[in-house]
């Protein structure tokens, strides 16, 4: 079964995300939910998502400390980890890379490019629904 984990603080953006990716429900994959880091690595112990997407700025654990802790503490290298974030400076998405994202893309983005983003990573056909 297929996971994908949204991490981020703020409710609304959660629920933006949860929202944007609710064709990929019908389809039998599962969208998980987390405010925080410590949740968000203790859910990727437990459910092993195949994709992470993930806030950098959080309280407590930063996005970049959680794909560090999956990706190198882990070894969880074949977790796919999308990080989207308000910080788009250079230095921001080199940080991100560094630690082991995938992907980075900045806030604000158009919620059709994160369906597209997440097709593309899943290898799922959108048009076909």
């Amino acid at each position: 079964m297929t996971k994908i984990l949204i991490v981020d603080d703020e409710p609304h953006m959660r629920m933006l995300i949860q929202e944007s990716l609710e064709e990929f429900e019908e389809r039998g994959i599962v969208l998980l939910t987390t405010d925080n880091g410590d949740e968000a690595i203790a859910s990727v112990r437990k459910e092993k998502p195949e994709l992470i997407i993930l806030d950098v700025m959080m309280p407590g654990m930063s996005g970049y400390e959680i794909c560090n802790t999956v990706k190198n503490e882990l070894g969880m290298k074949d977790i796919f980890v999308m990080m989207l974030t308000a910080k788009g400076q250079k230095q921001d998405k080199k940080q991100g890379m560094d630690v082991g994202a995938d992907m980075y893309i900045t806030k604000p983005f158009d919620p059709n490019e994160i369906v597209n983003k997440v097709a593309e990573i899943l290898k799922i056909d959108i048009q076909a629904s």
